[in-house]
């Protein structure tokens, strides 16, 4: 197992994700040992969540067009590193 799936399992282990990680919920994060760019951002919103992918609703959207790239490679290129303060959606008004 390599070290960011063991840090992947730690974040569903917590008991504070317990919630999440009975409904199958995984924490929304990635860190290519290749990144070049690390985004760091707020807690991930509903439609990412249910999307489960990073960025992937309007914000995500007007972040690619600022960085001048499309989906492919924000998403597949490897370049990019996306830190969340929060791994899940925290809900309405937290």
């Amino acid at each position: 197992m390599s070290q960011i799936e063991r840090i992947k399992q730690a974040i569903m282990a917590d008991p504070q994700n317990a919630s999440y990680t009975e409904q199958s919920i995984e924490p929304l994060f990635a860190a290519p040992k290749t990144a070049r760019i690390n985004i760091i951002g707020q807690a991930p919103g509903l439609k990412t969540q249910e999307a489960g992918l990073y960025w992937k609703d309007k914000s995500g959207d007007r972040l690619r067009e600022w960085l001048g790239v499309d989906e492919d490679t924000f998403y597949k290129s490897g370049y990019f590193a996306v830190m969340p303060m929060d791994f899940y959606f925290p809900g309405h008004g937290k």
